[in-house]
């Protein structure tokens, strides 16, 4: 059967309306947002209104129907290249609304996600699942959850915690039994301003600056026991928390390197314009051999990285399972491509690239942290090789 790599006109259609957003909307005030670092509301009110924030939501939740990952991608690819801490402001209530489809009833689901979906009023969501002590070994949180009648109390502390405190739903995944590692863990709905939900502090980052970071603690707070996601464990899914919040991130993943194809991208872009312009030695810095092998070895890692970001949303629309963990190659590889290109792409401009009259600066700090989260690139090279290797056993002696 062949394989064909052409958009489909309607995901064309919205791949041009978030390259518009992004070129007019989201590009002319990034560097404001970046310097002051803070929250774009006016920016992700605007992308509301046009369904840049729920159009991958299925219609009988409100959303636009946009379902399958590909379109996803594009769109999440456009919005990045405009800014990546405004594109992640707008798109991080998805991941919360992907750990509510992972672990949440048909009940749940009806009840929670047409609130991201209403035209008139921007609502937000946030997830928590890093701690402290516990980053990329999730299994290791310490965030309890105790039965109480009809409620759980949490209490514990998340970092990292994207839209935390700002959010009207929060998503926290906390232990029922420590003792049980992974098999303990669900996820609770925290509505905002639910008593005992304290933001700590907004984190300063390095890069993705126009979104927003924070610590929460977690002190006495009771949630009905129908805000728990999913089913209550039992020795046949006992392991129902876990899977669902990999499964959170296994859908996830693969966007996350989207995103980084599209920063990505604007540097290349941004360097070859400099370099057909930038004159030395009586030419284009661009004709010159040291300049051009290295943009088309970017052209060649991006192309390459979108690909690997496209064959996981493929398998995805398919029902395939990422049994090799595609989709951490997606992010894995997307996210080192990124660094990579930034870095030439400031080395192309020489001097001008560390200042901040140009963007390179800025799209190499936003970069690095597409390396990091949502699974470290260390975590992602260990999820593809268990994938790959399976389970050997080890002989003695």
């Amino acid at each position: 059967m062949a394989v064909d790599l052409s958009l489909a006109p309607e995901q064309e259609e919205m791949r041009k309306v978030a390259h518009e957003f992004a070129e007019k909307e989201i590009r002319p005030v990034a560097p404001e947002y970046d310097e002051k670092e803070e929250y774009p509301w006016p920016v992700v009110e605007k992308a509301h209104r046009i369904g840049l924030t729920n159009y991958y939501f299925p219609e009988e939740y409100g959303g636009g129907g946009i379902t399958d990952a590909i379109t996803e991608f594009v769109v999440g690819e456009e919005l990045h290249w405009g800014c990546a801490g405004i594109a992640t402001a707008i798109h991080a209530t998805a991941l919360a609304a992907a750990g509510i489809f992972a672990l949440g009833t048909e009940e749940q689901k009806k009840k929670w996600i047409p609130l991201f979906c209403d035209p008139e009023n921007l609502r937000i969501g946030a997830m928590g699942l890093t701690e402290p002590h516990a980053g990329s070994d999730a299994g290791a949180i310490r965030t309890t959850a105790r039965r109480e009648g009809d409620y759980y109390v949490l209490n514990g502390q998340k970092m990292f915690c994207t839209n935390g405190g700002i959010a009207d739903l929060h998503l926290f995944f906390a232990t029922e039994d420590p003792s049980l590692g992974w098999a303990g863990i669900a996820g609770f709905i925290v509505p905002k301003d639910t008593p005992g939900l304290v933001m700590l502090r907004k984190e300063r980052k390095m890069g993705v600056r126009a979104s927003h970071t924070a610590t929460m603690a977690l002190d006495e707070v009771r949630v009905p026991a129908e805000n728990r996601l999913g089913p209550e464990p039992t020795p046949e899914n006992r392991y129902a928390g876990a899977v669902g919040a990999l499964k959170m991130l296994e859908r996830t993943r693969p966007g996350v390197g989207a995103g980084a194809v599209g920063i990505a991208r604007a540097a290349f872009e941004y360097a070859l314009d400099y370099a057909r312009e930038r004159y030395a030695f009586g030419k284009p810095i661009a004709l010159h051999q040291a300049i051009a092998f290295k943009f088309a070895d970017m052209a060649t890692q991006i192309d390459a990285a979108r690909l690997l970001v496209w064959r996981a949303g493929w398998m995805m629309d398919r029902g395939l399972p990422l049994a090799r963990g595609e989709g951490s190659m997606a992010k894995l590889y997307a996210g080192d491509v990124a660094v990579r290109v930034c870095v030439d792409a400031i080395q192309i401009l020489g001097g001008h690239g560390y200042i901040r009259d140009h963007p390179v600066e800025k799209w190499l700090r936003d970069a690095k942290v597409y390396q990091i989260w949502e699974g470290t690139a260390e975590i992602q090279r260990l999820v593809i090789s268990r994938a790959i290797t399976g389970k050997i056993e080890r002989k003695e002696g």
